[in-house]
C-alpha cells in the first residue's frame, strides 16, 4: 500500500491521539465515573494498533489482481483481528479475574466499532479511487 492511502486513516490517527489525551487530562474525572484510566488507555492503544494492521492488510487485498488474494488478504486481516482482540481481552479478563473493570471494557467495545467505522470507510475511499475496480 502507498504512502497516498494512508491519508484515508488519518481520522482513525487523530481519534486514537484525540482519546489518549483525554484519558490523560480527565484522569480524576473518569476515576471518578468508575472508569479505570490504564485500561482505557491500553485498550486504545491495542485497538488503534490491530485496525492499522488490518488497514493495512486490507489494502494489500485491494491491490492484488486476483480475486483469491483479495480474499486471502480480507479474511487474513478479520482472523488476524478477532484473534488478537479476543486474546488481549482474555488475557486482561483472566488476569484480573474479579477485578476487571466493565465500564472500560464495555467503552473498548465502543471504541472496537468506531475504528472499525473509520477502517472501512477508508478502505471504501480507497476502493473508489481505483481506475479499474
Amino acid at each position: 500500500m502507498n504512502r497516498s492511502a494512508l491519508r484515508f486513516f488519518r481520522p482513525a490517527i487523530f481519534v486514537f491521539f484525540f482519546l489518549n489525551l483525554g484519558f490523560f487530562t480527565l484522569e480524576k474525572r473518569l476515576e471518578d465515573w468508575g472508569f479505570d484510566q490504564m485500561a482505557l488507555v491500553v485498550g486504545n492503544i491495542i485497538l488503534f494498533a490491530v485496525s492499522f494492521i488490518s488497514f493495512f492488510m486490507s489494502g494489500r487485498g485491494l491491490q492484488s489482481k486476483s480475486g483469491h488474494a483479495f480474499f486471502r488478504w480480507v479474511y487474513g486481516s478479520f482472523m488476524a483481528k478477532l484473534f488478537l482482540l479476543a486474546g488481549a481481552a482474555f488475557f486482561y479478563v483472566i488476569s484480573l479475574r474479579k477485578n476487571v473493570n466493565k465500564p472500560a471494557l464495555f467503552f473498548c467495545m465502543g471504541l472496537y466499532v468506531l475504528y472499525t467505522v473509520i477502517e472501512m470507510s477508508a478502505l471504501m475511499k480507497i476502493n473508489k479511487q481505483k481506475k479499474n475496480a
